[in-house]
């Protein structure tokens, strides 16, 4: 389903402090840290769960405390880049979750699709189901065992070459969900070998970002607010002029 759609949140205005660092010989970037919480940039192809060379086992490298408990919050892909933040204390992940659970947590992502939008801002609601065997989620046509709904909002940014740069915003966090929901309707994201046929050039990361998260700190209060642009790639490349 698509339902045209407007305007978009404002996210909170940004009060703490960015601490942008790269620790020697580490493959991860950190954005801000404190007692409680680390913000951080997911490299493509790393598990964002707690496995060996996991992001927690990154981010105890690049703070340099090998025992620190890193407890992970939301989940991106494997496949997929971009702003993670992690709990450092039970409290902070405790608290964190529950905003995502009570959608007082923003995230928000950009991907670059094959084709256009039917409609320049709108809603995508689906029910999607998994097929284990395969490892990918469709759109199930009616309700049944394992079949969850799927809410997403996007925004068209720019078109160009065949390919569309979005913005977007879920509503719920289903495996795959973005992925399964464009590729349902023509649309699939660039570089995605799972869900799409389109021979997309091989060096090709699949073009879905985390760009965006706004949460409230769990212990201070403080309006946290990040963003972080895609990296300048391919297929990225043909929307440098409005990332």
């Amino acid at each position: 389903m698509c339902c045209p759609s407007g305007g978009r949140r404002s996210p909170p205005k940004m009060r703490g402090r960015h601490c942008r660092k790269k620790r020697r010989n580490s493959m991860l970037e950190i954005l801000y840290q404190d007692q409680a919480l680390v913000v951080c940039v997911k490299p493509f192809r790393v598990l964002s769960t707690d496995e060996p060379g996991g992001m927690p086992d990154l981010i105890r490298q690049a703070i340099g405390q090998p025992q620190a408990k890193v407890r992970t919050v939301h989940r991106l892909d494997q496949v997929v880049g971009g702003l993670m933040v992690y709990g450092l204390t039970g409290h902070a992940a405790s608290e964190l979750s529950r905003q995502i659970r009570e959608d007082q947590f923003q995230k928000e992502y950009q991907a670059v699709v094959h084709w256009r939008p039917q409609y320049d801002a709108g809603t995508y609601i689906d029910l999607l189901g998994r097929n284990e065997k395969t490892r990918k989620t469709y759109v199930a046509k009616v309700p049944g065992k394992g079949i969850q709904q799927a809410v997403l909002h996007y925004r068209l940014l720019d078109n160009r070459q065949g390919f569309s740069l979005v913005e977007i915003r879920l509503e719920t966090g289903r495996t795959h969900q973005i992925r399964a929901q464009f590729s349902a309707r023509g649309m699939p994201l660039a570089g995605d070998r799972k869900y799409s046929k389109y021979p997309d050039p091989p060096s090709w990361q699949i073009a879905l970002w985390s760009s965006h998260l706004a949460f409230t700190h769990p212990e201070t209060g403080e309006a946290m607010d990040f963003r972080l642009s895609p990296p300048a790639t391919e297929p990225w490349t043909l929307f440098q002029n409005t990332l």
